[in-house]
């Protein structure tokens, strides 16, 4: 029993309605015919499940945004914005979105959205200046200054992509920006209002430049002197030394050798000044050069050709608080790319405060803009949510339609096909769950080899027989969306189809234990018989090898073989041969009790032969019977993480609907003739019916009363006198 959704009045009061008789009370938001987009809007929780309270709040937001539910069940990808409510505040600002939406879309006059106005935001807010996302691109901007100062930001910090797809900066992104900007002006003006970091001017930057591409090479030689003066012997050590001068000769050096790079400036001694014009390193020689022009005669206003250490100390000196101001620089390499005339700009322009503002009035339609999403929501239920009802409050679709939304699609496989199969993520936890469905399960593994996919299914087989179904079977699975798939069995789970099947199940079962008992005698068979070949084979090639070379080892192994043993004489044992003759006679008995039973039926034997096939048919026919009465799908949803809340069962005819067998289209016909059919031999079966007749003929002349027991005697049944076999006559004696 199942509760009807028909209306949106029954929709609307939903509430009211006992959990307890909810078909479902959970399911996933993945794996079903139903788009997740849509899902998500329920699952408000964001766990990937539906359960009943949230299906509730849908409806409740449902009916403060629509005017009837009744629209609801008019299934469809639009909206009328006549069917919107104004009268909630939901509704009402909804309806703003979805006009606004449309406006942007350049259909102001539209009666109606739909899904595909909401599906690409960049095309709806592409033409628009504000979108209520607080990102604003530069040419949303209504002046250039501030254009040119959100193009700046975007350059040195990155953008923010804006709901028109244009690239554009916030609020956070802008205010990062302007204060490394004023932390940068910081800097410049400490240098500004200290004479001291600038005593050359312009020339200050050249010249503590080059002072310091050499500052470390020129302590490094005025030290190499103070220690010539400290000790003499030291000064052959404070120059290239020998050996590293040794090994130059066999180089081809040039002015950026990396060896040569590492000797002093110039050749140290104790006192001597540093040469700026000859005698010079020639990896140093051009920096030193520049350090001469720009920075030696910039501070003594001439220039030297050589420099002494108390002239070096007055450089250092000079320059020191330039190169402590620059030492204190900001590490903002993204700002310093604009350039200090730039940083200057916009610290005195009000840049700042514009893009602010443009970023404040794009907020303020957040409100409104933001219905987009609401709108998107409307549009879904209008089109999905009755159907999901429908799936989860009851099973309306797949018992009305038998296409439902947990069905993944149909399986063709052994002149048949599946309706009822479900997406699997894990086999073994599945099955173990499934199997309590009573249902004949085939689990299958879906390939395609164009896009390399792969995904498992379960099928349901609820009609036809299952004889040639096995694993590593293989057939083909169509999707709902209509693609193909290969499919291969991997596992399957056995249960009755039908109580006809049940019938023959015994004797197939009969059949396929004889067979498999020849075939392992007759393994046996082949087998003893290849070993005894492969003896006698070993034994002739000894013996003709004895033959050719009677010295050789294995030939007189084959010339003297061992005597066998003699075999033992086999004894009767009389016991065994009176216990084989008593199970003999015992099933001979038993044989012959079951045929004159039969026998003596008389006209009642077909009620005879019914019963015999009943009595081995029947417990099959009967365990069939109980499991086909509690086949459900519960466990198999359940096994997807669904939590079915009723006994959804699948009786016989349901599940004929769900397999369908092969079968001829009207007015086609079948032909059974098969030119490469057998030669039939009628003279065996002619000699099976005078066999027979024979038989019958010879036991209703009572050839057979002799050897039979009474009750199967033809006199007997047919209540004729016995004859009495005539007793020889002895002359008496005289």
């Amino acid at each position: 029993m199942q509760v009807d959704l028909a209306s949106g009045a029954d929709v609307e009061h939903l509430a009211e309605l006992d959990q307890k008789l909810w078909v479902a009370l959970a399911c996933p938001t993945r794996g079903l015919q139903i788009e997740s987009r849509t899902l998500d809007f329920v699952d408000t929780d964001h766990d990937g499940r539906i359960r009943p309270p949230e299906v509730l709040g849908a409806i409740a937001w449902a009916k403060d945004v629509f005017k009837n539910l009744d629209d609801l069940f008019k299934s469809a990808d639009e909206v009328p914005l006549a069917s919107i409510n104004d009268g909630t505040p939901s509704g009402k600002e909804l309806l703003a979105g979805a006009k606004r939406i449309l406006e942007n879309l350049g259909k102001p006059t539209a009666a109606s959205i739909s899904l595909a106005d909401v599906g690409d935001t960049s095309k709806i807010f592409g033409e628009t200046k504000f979108n209520g996302d607080g990102v604003v691109p530069a040419d949303s901007a209504e002046d250039p200054e501030t254009k040119r100062a959100i193009e700046d930001v975007i350059a040195a910090l990155g953008s923010v992509p804006d709901r028109s797809g244009k690239p554009g900066i916030d609020q956070p992104k802008a205010d990062a920006f302007f204060d490394r900007v004023a932390a940068w002006q910081a800097w410049l003006e400490r240098g500004d209002v200290d004479p001291a970091v600038r005593p050359f001017g312009e020339r200050t930057a050249a010249a503590a430049g080059a002072l310091a591409a050499v500052a470390a090479k020129v302590d490094d030689y005025f030290v190499r002197c103070g220690l010539g003066a400290y000790d003499e012997r030291l000064g052959p050590a404070l120059g290239a030394g020998e050996t590293a001068v040794a090994d130059l000769a066999s180089k081809n050096l040039g002015t950026d050798d990396a060896v040569v790079e590492k000797f002093p400036l110039a050749r140290p001694n104790a006192g001597r000044a540093l040469p700026l014009a000859s005698g010079i390193n020639p990896t140093w020689a051009a920096k030193l050069g520049v350090f001469a022009r720009s920075t030696v005669a910039t501070v003594f206003g001439t220039e030297k050709t050589s420099l002494t250490e108390a002239e070096w100390a007055v450089v250092n000196e000079r320059l020191a608080p330039y190169r402590a101001w620059q030492a204190s620089k900001p590490p903002d390499p993204e700002i310093e790319k604009l350039g200090d005339v730039r940083v200057r700009e916009l610290t005195k322009s009000t840049a700042r405060a514009a893009v602010t503002e443009l970023v404040t009035r794009d907020a303020a339609l957040a409100t409104e803009s933001n219905q987009i999403e609401s709108v998107e929501k409307m549009l879904r239920f209008r089109r999905d949510f009755v159907r999901l009802l429908r799936n989860f409050v009851n099973f309306a679709e797949f018992y009305g339609t038998r296409q439902s939304a947990f069905q993944v699609g149909t399986l063709y496989m052994d002149g048949r096909s599946c309706d009822l199969c479900l997406p699997v993520q894990d086999v073994g936890r599945h099955a173990a769950l499934a199997g309590l469905a009573k249902s004949y399960l085939a689990y299958c593994d879906c390939s395609r080899r164009k896009d390399a996919e792969k995904q498992t299914i379960v099928a349901a087989v609820t009609g036809g027989d299952v004889d040639n179904l096995m694993v590593g079977r293989n057939g083909v699975f169509y999707d709902r969306k209509g693609d193909d798939w290969d499919a291969t069995i991997t596992k399957i789970i056995e249960n009755p189809i039908s109580v006809r099947q049940a019938f023959w199940a015994p004797y197939k079962r009969f059949l396929r234990l004889v067979e498999d008992q020849i075939a392992k005698r007759a393994s046996a068979a082949d087998d003893e018989a290849n070993k005894k070949l492969q003896a006698q084979a070993l034994a002739t090639a000894q013996i003709n090898l004895a033959k050719k070379d009677p010295g050789a080892p294995a030939a007189q192994s084959a010339a003297a073989p061992t005597a066998a043993p003699p075999p033992a004489d086999k004894k009767v044992d009389i016991g065994t041969v009176a216990a084989i003759g008593v199970a003999v006679g015992g099933i001979a008995t038993f044989f012959s009790s079951i045929l004159a039973t039969f026998l003596g039926l008389g006209m009642w034997m077909p009620v005879g032969v019914a019963a015999l096939l009943l009595g081995i048919s029947g417990p099959s026919m009967l365990i069939a019977w109980l499991k086909l009465r509690q086949r459900n799908i519960g466990p198999i949803l359940d096994a997807n993480g669904w939590a079915v809340n009723a006994f959804a069962r699948i009786n016989v005819p349901f599940g004929g609907a769900l397999t369908a067998i092969a079968a001829l289209p009207p007015g086609a016909s079948r032909s059974f003739e098969d030119p490469f059919a057998e030669k039939r031999r009628p003279w065996r079966f002619y000699l099976f019916v005078l066999v027979v007749l024979g038989i019958g003929v010879a036991w209703f002349l009572g050839e057979f009363d002799l050897y039979l027991p009474e009750p199967a005697r033809a006199a007997k049944i047919l209540h004729r006198p016995e004859v009495v076999p005539a007793t020889p006559v002895t002359p008496s004696a005289k």
